[in-house]
């Protein structure tokens, strides 16, 4: 299922920092980047999530809120963006309902497949990228920062 053009599916889910997190809250103001990864404390979201926190003052100038999803609970969240120095939102998507929504739920494995969304400030998503298997990592901040930067 390609949700390119498509509104993005809405969600509210608990974060990291503290405070629940609706999507649509977004619409008309910001655009964003849904960055979804299996587990926190992996190898290869230790690498992932941090590149993109560095890199969160390049996503703020072009108006742009980061959010990590994947199925671990606030409080590991909590723990590994300490333990890692991550200072964007992570979402807790307990139950893998948004990673449904959004096609790249691994049900059989628990987890979220590894996967990138960007949403424009309407509302709409203008590019996914999912990867072929979770342990992945191909398109990295600075391309997400390019796609973001061609939507003005």
């Amino acid at each position: 299922m390609s949700l390119i053009g498509q509104p993005a599916p809405d969600f509210t889910l608990p974060a990291s920092t503290g405070e629940t997190i609706t999507l649509s809250s977004y619409r008309g103001q910001k655009n964003v980047v849904l960055v979804f990864y299996p587990l926190d404390f992996s190898s290869v979201c230790s690498i992932q999530l941090p590149e993109y926190s560095g890199r969160q003052d390049d996503f703020t100038d072009t108006g742009t809120v980061v959010l990590g999803i994947n199925r671990d609970s606030v409080h590991t969240h909590k723990a590994w963006a300490a333990e890692y120095g991550i200072d964007i939102p992570l979402l807790a998507d307990m139950t893998l309902d948004t990673a449904r929504k959004y096609g790249v739920a691994i049900d059989e494995r628990g987890i979220s497949g590894r996967a990138v969304f960007v949403i424009d400030r309407a509302g709409v998503v203008q590019s996914a990228h999912v990867e072929a298997s979770p342990g992945e990592y191909t398109v990295r901040p600075e391309q997400v920062l390019a796609t973001v930067r061609a939507l003005r």
